[in-house]
Order: structure tokens, then C-alpha cells, then sequence
């Protein structure tokens, strides 16, 4: 069963978007999007991804996250 899971990064602007892309798009994960609108700039992906996989991709590119 697909899950949502959303975490509060320091993804700051549509450039940090584009360098996270490849590890977003390389997890097992059927949407993912960042609100850059929210002061938290929210992280939300939809599918089978843990979320410590998608810390670990955050900061393999160099960002970090945390469950909220």
C-alpha cells in the first residue's frame, strides 16, 4: 500500500529542486514534489520509499530532512 510521507528540508529554490531530482527520481516512489511556498519548504513523496531512504537521498545531494 502507497504511503505519503513528508518531511521539512532546507530545499530553498527551483536550482535545489533540480540538484535533488536524481536521487528523488531513484526511489521507489511514485510522486514526490517540494512546496518552496511553505516556510518549512515540505517535502511530500507518495509511494513505498521509507522515509530514511529519502533522508539518505536528501543528503547524498547535499540537503537534509526530518519527519515532521
Amino acid at each position: 500500500m502507497a504511503q505519503q510521507i513528508k518531511l521539512k528540508t532546507n530545499v530553498k529554490c527551483g536550482a535545489c529542486v533540480t540538484a535533488i531530482t536524481p536521487a528523488m527520481n531513484a526511489l521507489n516512489a511514485s510522486h514526490w514534489e517540494v512546496d518552496l511556498k511553505s516556510p518549512d519548504r515540505i517535502l511530500t513523496v507518495e509511494g513505498e520509499t521509507a522515509a530514511a531512504e529519502i533522508m539518505a537521498a536528501l543528503e547524498k545531494s547535499g540537503y537534509k530532512g526530518e519527519s515532521i
